[in-house]
């Protein structure tokens, strides 16, 4: 779809004023201390600047991703629609009697050079199972890319790109935690394939939590026009700063609605490096909590609902050896204000290991600060993975002790213990049983399991009968059972 410049972005426009003109020298003469100069334009000269000096410091360094995927499938039998013969045979018909056949995949997105050797930032969806990735620049000349590392919990990848013999041009990365709601911003990327293209607007949003899969999320929202095609590509600020990543759309069309997401740049540093080194890690919390309603503010006796009010804190964790109590409200990490536990999480990840956080802390109605520990996950208890066979409601189940960094693997709860189920084989008698992964072992035959040596134990002795009960948390629920195998 292409841009058009209507009377609504026209005004968009006016208010880059002079911190446009000569973007190309006088952004860059500025230190990263001093304060962007935010104002309406003063003459009619500032209102007919145009924002193409931006474009060519930026748009060379967003790059177009084409990959190809192998995907094996069955062919169907003429009959498998059939009503009599899915009566008799259901999916093993077309099993039996389909042979398996493989087709390619093809797809697009953009990407992001941030480092003159080849380096690009892109989307994991982007990437995700491909066989070969071929890069396109903006001047068309092409390179094959390597997938260095990717990250599905906050959608990123990174690439590098083959045979570079000579710098190629990059967007340096920008403060993120800098941007501010207005801000003029341009989305650089390839929308449905139809060549690379330029849209502007402002920051609509920050912070902005449970529009993805992901469980790191605090997207900038802007309504600079992203569409399909666009994902991983620049979101840049007026200096020409990479301040984000494309990453998603709210949309009911396909479209573009002018609810566009952006990964934040702070995020997405510390993401390439961990993937680049090969040692993605991320600091944790070890408490729980919860945001702050209107409600839960009036009882707290704050002036407004903000924060987060901790209801839960792990014996030894940063949390608890920070002095982080229940009943505490966090109202910032490091000075940036968090509203949500999302965001509570994302400012905590974002952070270098080995060092320490500082949190503002509302506790009793006055304010503290805090000195918390910042560290990685433990592996407590060992996680013990096994699998379970034998004739039992848990035979085909993949099971493992929760612990932290388990926990923080799977995106769950970190703070949750017990003997989770990982995964479940087909056509074993856990999925005729209707367990699923991500169920919570509780009990078995009047036993309380709380290690995977326990669940085995009680397993064990329970094979010598054919009669089982059994009660496994799902969705914070307790559920039972009773079998004859």
């Amino acid at each position: 779809m292409q841009a058009k410049w209507i009377s609504t972005i026209v005004t968009i426009a006016m208010i880059s004023m002079t911190a446009i003109a000569g973007v190309t020298n006088t952004a860059h003469a500025q230190s990263d201390e001093v304060a962007v100069d935010r104002r309406l334009p003063s003459s009619q000269t500032e209102i007919k600047m145009s924002l193409s000096p931006l474009v060519k410091q930026t748009a060379p360094a967003v790059v177009n991703i084409y990959t190809k995927k192998v995907v094996s499938e069955r062919q169907r039998t003429p009959f498998f629609n059939d009503p009599f013969f899915k009566q008799f045979f259901g999916d093993r018909f077309n099993g039996a009697f389909g042979a398996p056949r493989q087709r390619v995949e093809r797809s697009l997105g953009s990407g992001v050079i941030v480092s003159s050797d080849g380096t690009v930032v892109t989307n994991h969806h982007v990437i995700d199972g491909a066989s070969e990735i071929r890069v396109v620049l903006h001047d068309n000349r092409e390179f094959d890319a390597d997938l260095v590392g990717s990250d599905e919990r906050t959608d990123l990848a990174v690439l590098k790109l083959r045979a570079v013999e000579r710098e190629l041009p990059a967007i340096p990365f920008g403060d993120s935690d800098a941007v501010e709601v207005g801000d003029l911003v341009l989305a650089i990327g390839n929308p449905f394939g139809v060549g690379q293209t330029v849209t502007s607007g402002i920051v609509s949003a920050l912070a902005r939590a449970g529009v993805t899969g992901q469980d790191y999320q605090s997207f900038i929202q802007t309504d600079a026009a992203i569409n399909p095609g666009n994902s991983g590509g620049a979101l840049v600020d007026i200096d020409g700063k990479l301040i984000g990543v494309n990453s998603a759309i709210f949309t009911k069309s396909g479209g573009s609605n002018g609810i566009g997401f952006a990964v934040p740049a702070n995020m997405v540093k510390v993401v390439m490096r961990g993937l680049i080194s090969g040692d993605l890690r991320r600091p944790w919390l070890g408490a729980a909590g919860q945001a702050v309603t209107a409600d839960l503010a009036a009882s707290l006796e704050l002036d407004r609902p903000h924060g987060v009010l901790i209801n839960k804190v792990r014996d030894g964790s940063p949390a608890d050896r920070g002095d982080l109590r229940s009943g505490d409200v966090v109202i910032a990490v490091n000075g940036l204000p968090v509203d949500n536990p999302n965001e509570l999480k994302f400012r905590i990840a974002t952070l270098e290991l080995d060092g320490k956080a500082e949190l503002s802390v509302l506790r009793r109605g006055v304010e503290t600060k805090l000195a918390m520990p910042l560290e990685v996950a433990p592996e407590l208890p060992a996680r013990d993975e096994s699998i379970i066979d034998g004739t039992n409601p848990f035979s085909g189940t993949k099971i493992a002790n929760m612990n932290p960094a388990l926990a923080d693997e799977l995106g769950v709860d970190t703070l949750t213990q017990g003997v989770m189920i990982l995964a479940v084989a087909r056509d074993s008698l856990a999925r005729r049983t209707r367990l699923q992964a991500g169920d919570y072992i509780v009990e078995v035959n009047g036993e309380p399991i709380d290690s995977v040596a326990r669940l085995k134990e009680v397993v064990r002795a329970g094979e010598r009968g054919r009669d089982w009960k059994i009660a496994v948390k799902r969705d914070g629920k307790i559920l039972t059972g009773e079998f004859t195998l």
